[in-house]
């Protein structure tokens, strides 16, 4: 188990990481999900000993190795910008790190052609990075991950470069392969729906701060604050401010919206209410979808998906719809939302009331 107790890192007097106590454990997936500067790679450099924090410690399996270099620890890591030895080939820049450990050569072969077959690289043994393409140089430093046989392994945004198909793919056979091995994977993302194929555990980060951490479907239906809920949305979360009155959420421009049964206990007051794009329609999905009225601003296709930006009574919404659907700017259009899918947060941002399933 990899513990940070504590643990906090500063430079020049600001926080990259504010002090923060989290356990992964052995066989685990987890996600670091969050936006750029967020603090994800500063973590994950105290996980691996790169960094000391300025404060608090890092333990691993019992023993605390806050200030145990990271040559000395098994870690594996791969990065965005993929880092190969130019002068070797694929099949050398893979069995690198058994050669080091000591492995026979027979161990040898066996694990960089199984890895080489898993990520498609067993043409290519015979060449050089530089004889690569971007996305194969990139499956070959997660190749050399993959046979090192890490305790921890860390992987900050490694599938960014790849093409879509084999980036899906990954996504779906990583996480089974390092469970098998027993190792703790942390994976950095930017991207909630990324985290949501991945699955295991996610922690959602922002300005250093861990705002949650748990199973990840769990941190995305049940967010615990409005920051985390902002953060694992993409496109971004809608949002209202109301008030709520018995049977009612009252917004002075924007009129009435009946509250959900999940919501019904929640004490009257003011209330922030939220969800997500594909929880509003053109057409009502259900029984329980409250019709509003809202005015267009723009419409972009994607394939087979619309985003329909809206605006609700000032309040800047988008709206996810299947098909295509080109509707002219400026345009007062009936939507219906799903309010079995409404989230609620009290005026500090806090979530008051448990919420339906995402």
């Amino acid at each position: 188990m990899l513990e940070l107790r504590n643990a906090a890192k500063m430079v020049g007097g600001d926080y990259h990481i504010r002090p923060t106590d989290l356990a992964l454990q052995r066989g685990t997936l987890n996600v670091l999900l969050g936006p750029t500067l967020s603090g994800k790679t500063s973590l994950m450099r105290l996980m691996a000993g790169l960094d000391r924090p300025t404060s608090g410690s890092v333990y691993f399996d019992g023993a605390d190795v806050t200030g145990m270099r990271v040559q000395k620890r098994n870690v594996a890591m791969v990065y965005q910008q993929f880092i190969n030895y130019p002068a070797m080939t694929v099949y050398e820049n893979i069995a690198s790190p058994m050669r080091i450990a000591g492995k026979d050569q027979a161990t040898i072969d066996k694990e960089v052609r199984k890895a080489a077959e898993l990520l498609r690289l067993t043409p290519y043994l015979d060449r050089t990075p530089l004889n690569l393409s971007g996305g194969q140089q990139q499956r070959t430093a997660l190749a050399r991950a993959l046979v090192k046989g890490a305790s921890l392994v860390l992987m900050d945004e490694p599938l960014a470069n790849l093409d879509y198909k084999l980036r899906e793919e990954l996504r779906a056979e990583l996480p089974r392969i390092f469970a098998q091995s027993g190792a703790i994977f942390v994976y950095a993302t930017t991207e909630p729906s990324e985290a949501l194929l991945l699955g295991g555990n996610t922690a959602t980060l922002s300005e250093g701060h861990i705002t949650q951490f748990g199973p990840t479907i769990e941190v995305y239906r049940r967010p615990v604050d409005l920051l985390t809920a902002k953060t694992f949305a993409d496109p971004p979360l809608n949002f209202i401010d109301v008030v709520k009155a018995g049977s009612v959420f009252e917004h002075a421009a924007a009129g009435r919206l009946p509250v959900p049964a999940h919501l019904a206990r929640m004490p009257d007051g003011p209330v922030t209410v939220a969800f997500h794009p594909h929880h509003l329609s053109l057409k009502p999905q259900t029984g329980e979808a409250a019709r509003l009225t809202a005015r267009t601003q723009i419409s972009e296709i994607t394939g087979s998906e619309s985003f329909v930006y809206l605006d609700y009574s000032g309040a800047r919404w988008v709206m996810l719809e299947h098909g295509i659907h080109d509707i002219d700017p400026d345009t007062e259009i009936g939507v219906f939302l799903d309010i079995r899918h409404l989230m609620a947060f009290d005026p500090n941002g806090r979530a008051i009331a448990a919420h339906a399933a995402g």
